[in-house]
């Protein structure tokens, strides 16, 4: 028995792991590469992988640094089945359909510019019908019950809490009449994060891969974060200024809403308009709508007291360009949602071009913001911003919430592991670059003696 990695080792990106048995061979996640140099090498289907030989793959989450290669692994030949929660299911279809649209897009516009110089056309990753050929081999797994996803490999999803349908995933490996339990934590939540139900550690195993994103520290806690957020915009319904929110379309965007309804709920703060101005938040909306049964027991119980759809009459969804451009006119107090989330394209740019000069308004950071972004300028402080090649001045207001993120930090993990460090088991730390896996290994070392191994890229693990 033997599992190599094929991404997230040594970085937080392209999560890939390839189990190899006497008789099987599959796959946990396929994900790109992404805001990383070597990404275009990357983002490949390995030769040594072998794509048409592999039986299956197990998919933790949709995010696309899991699932985003998997239209390429398809391409290269796979014809088996994707096994996943019906949840992630959904939203693979979201978000890789959206991905497709962004590459052939990016692609059009850099084969203008070749043209020019003469050069000839190059091609996306992949396109739409790839990504079509990938959704009819997803298979939908129930949480909790082993399911055979390959000859003598059986698995069982828990609950991560790291998004809409996220897992954590147990194998059990049979070689020669010898059985292994390996678990791969997958991208682990924080715990308490609303709406989502908390992760589920398992109780035992031989071979533990943990994530380690935010292995050298823990966020603020959502309590603290939950209350700044309802202080800023209490002072900014106050000013009658206008909020820009730059978020990420599944996660952070169904959260910020679930928060103002439960502002408005409780009367922290008159009704005043609400914008999720961006077409693919408004589709992760409703495919978290279907999902009751995933929600946590606060939004359980609120919802039986009262249905939360009474208090989002002021909540509205900007589906189309014109729509999103009326937003611009003046209309404070109010608080328009729109992607991207570091600010480094989509609506949420218009946005910024029209208001950062306004004192009035307050701009709301609520997720990690990538270097040389515009987000990040905006976070360092700078006065004036490039966008669309015109400088901008930045008299609005900004604000950084940094405990909202979807990622466990140190103490969660550790939370996490425990568990199953009373059966001594191996521990892989990936998903993570050094400065968060290299102080969790050491943590883990000095609580249970325990020396976590840290591969790279290629590297192979034997049980």
């Amino acid at each position: 028995m033997k599992i190599t990695l094929f991404g997230a080792a040594g970085e937080v990106t392209g999560s890939a792991y390839c189990v190899e048995t006497v008789q099987a061979r599959l796959l946990v996640d396929f994900g790109l590469f992404q805001g990383v140099d070597h990404a275009e090498e990357r983002n490949r289907v390995p030769k040594e992988l072998n794509a048409d030989r592999l039986n299956a793959v197990v998919l933790t989450h949709a995010h696309l640094d899991h699932c985003g290669r998997l239209p390429l692994l398809v391409k290269a030949g796979f014809q088996g089945p994707i096994y996943c929660t019906p949840a992630t299911i959904d939203l693979t279809a979201l978000i890789l359909r959206d991905s497709a649209k962004v590459q052939e897009q990016d692609i059009e516009r850099l084969n203008r510019r070749r043209e020019q110089s003469g050069k000839p056309p190059v091609e996306p990753l992949y396109r739409y019908q790839d990504v079509e050929a990938v959704l009819r081999l997803l298979k939908p797994v129930p949480y909790r019950q082993s399911v055979t996803v390959a000859p003598g490999v059986h698995a069982r999803f828990v609950e991560a809490g790291h998004m809409l349908g996220s897992a954590s995933i147990e194998l059990v490996l049979e070689e020669h009449g010898d059985k292994r339990t390996v678990v791969f934590s997958g991208d682990v939540g924080q715990k308490g994060t609303p709406i989502l139900k908390d992760s589920e550690p398992f109780q035992k195993a031989n071979l533990v891969f943990l994530e380690s994103t935010y292995g050298d520290r823990d966020h603020k806690s959502l309590t603290a974060t939950v209350t700044e957020f309802e202080e800023i915009v209490k002072g900014c319904v106050a000013r009658r200024g206008k909020m820009l929110v730059p978020t990420f379309a599944v996660g952070r965007a169904q959260l910020l809403v679930y928060l103002l309804t439960l502002m408005f709920r409780n009367k922290v703060v008159p009704k005043f308009p609400v914008f999720v101005d961006s077409p693919m938040a408004v589709e992760a909306t409703k495919i978290y709508q279907n999902h009751p049964e995933l929600m946590d027991e606060q939004y359980q119980e609120l919802n039986a007291e009262r249905a939360l759809a009474a208090d989002m009459s002021s909540i509205h969804a900007t589906v189309t360009a014109e729509e999103s451009k009326a937003l611009n006119a003046p209309c404070g107090p109010c608080l328009v949602m729109a992607g991207a989330g570091m600010c480094n394209a989509g609506r949420i740019l218009h946005h910024l071009r029209h208001n950062l000069p306004k004192p009035e308004t307050s701009v709301i950071i609520v997720g990690f913001q990538g270097d040389g972004s515009l987000g990040r300028q905006l976070v360092d402080g700078r006065k004036e911003v490039s966008i669309f090649g015109e400088r901008v001045p930045v008299n609005a207001r900004i604000h950084t919430l940094g405990g909202f993120s979807a990622h466990a930090g140190q103490t969660d993990l550790i939370r996490w592991f425990h568990t199953m460090s009373q059966t001594r088991p191996r521990v892989v730390l990936t998903h993570g670059e050094a400065r968060g896996r290299d102080p969790l290994a050491a943590l883990i070392r000095a609580r249970y003696l325990i020396n976590a191994e840290l591969p790279m890229y290629g590297d192979t693990i034997e049980l």
